[in-house]
């Protein structure tokens, strides 16, 4: 049992906070252990990791645990793991770790992703069954590879035709899922868009009026910036396809304005390290830095891996009743981002972490 007083976000409202079998309260605990802070903040949400994905490929479970206690220890306390090539339900059984939200596996087409990451279909018309098989099987997302080099042509194209894509979106909509797509370039936002997509990752190749639209359907997106950083060396290595190296520069050229775009247009956009491969896990922080930097408000930006996040992920945030994940800060990370690397107190499930 525990007792923090201090100011409770994002309302800051200064008030005293309770916490008994995992739950908050704001009704007094005897005999509750008092946590010295002064300023509490709904868990840091990482809304696309993978605790299961190492620079070599997938990992074993322990890696997998090991990397979500390196997310843990730096404040995230929920994460969509968008993607995975193991199942991950016995990490979800276990107290210590992040609450975890499965997508399942990645669906794509032979050579056309990461070897060994996505179940690869034999023909795009599998699609609406797999996505239905996903649907069945995950948390509620099923993720989607919606474009990669097709080397055939040299350049980013898109896996699936528009109308394979609107049956499988409508597939997983009735069965109570939302899903989600990796998409660099331009080619394939359009038919991403029209199906139905619920949340885009990256989405370096969204134009202004794209901003627009994803906003008036209330997609979301997750630009995981500290990844796109890896485009120009993806490009210098891509010296047999010119064209593709060239075309990734260019989306990273423009990441940083694209942000500032969504933002402005009223698009719902949420923190994600891609952690796992080319980023380390526990980067959360940097990705909320490099959010603000790219146009966000301090204030947008922590929201977007805290309570803003935990709402469209349909997470507990700080209120009567709700399990006590959160971080207690000695100053206000509102104002200085960089507080984020310094709780004071690590709380998940109820549980003191540190």
């Amino acid at each position: 049992m525990y007792h923090i007083r201090g100011v409770v976000l994002p309302d800051g409202e200064e008030r005293d906070v309770w916490i008994s079998e995992g739950r908050i309260t704001f009704n007094p605990v005897e005999g509750a252990r008092t946590l010295e802070g002064a300023f509490v903040l709904p868990g840091l949400v990482d809304a696309h990791c993978h605790p299961g994905i190492g620079p070599e490929g997938p990992t074993t479970l322990d890696e997998a645990r090991a990397q979500a206690l390196r997310d843990r220890d730096a404040g995230t306390l929920l994460i969509r793991d968008c993607g995975l090539p193991l199942d991950v339900r016995p990490l979800q059984r276990q107290d210590d770790l992040p609450r975890i939200i499965r997508s399942g596996r990645h669906l794509a087409l032979p050579k056309r992703y990461l070897p060994s990451f996505a179940i690869e279909l034999a023909h795009p018309d599998e699609l609406p069954a797999a996505v239905a098989e996903q649907a069945a099987d995950g948390d509620g997302w099923v993720k989607l590879v919606g474009d990669w080099i097709d080397r055939s042509v040299g350049d980013l194209a898109p896996l699936w035709p528009d109308d394979v894509l609107a049956e499988a979106i409508r597939v997983a909509h009735e069965a109570g899922a939302r899903v989600t797509a990796h998409v660099f370039g331009e080619a394939a936002l359009p038919g991403l868009i029209e199906a139905g997509i619920d949340c885009l990752e990256h989405g370096t190749g969204l134009s202004h009026d794209q901003l627009t639209e994803l906003a008036d359907r209330g997609v979301a997106l997750v630009p995981t910036l500290i990844n796109i950083d890896n485009f120009p060396a993806i490009a210098d290595s891509a010296v047999r396809y010119p064209a593709y190296a060239a075309h990734m520069r260019s989306l990273h050229a423009g990441v940083n304005d694209l942000v500032g775009a969504a933002v402005d247009a009223g698009v719902a956009v949420y923190a994600g390290s891609d952690a796992g491969g080319m980023v380390e896990h526990g980067r959360l922080v940097d990705e909320v830095e490099a959010l603000h930097k790219a146009g966000m408000t301090k204030e947008q930006a922590l929201a977007s891996a805290s309570w803003a996040a935990r709402e469209w992920l349909g997470a507990d945030g700080i209120g009567e009743g709700a399990s006590a994940d959160l971080l207690v800060f000695d100053e206000d990370p509102r104002e200085d981002l960089s507080v984020l690397r310094r709780p004071r107190h690590i709380v998940l499930r109820g549980n003191l972490i540190d």
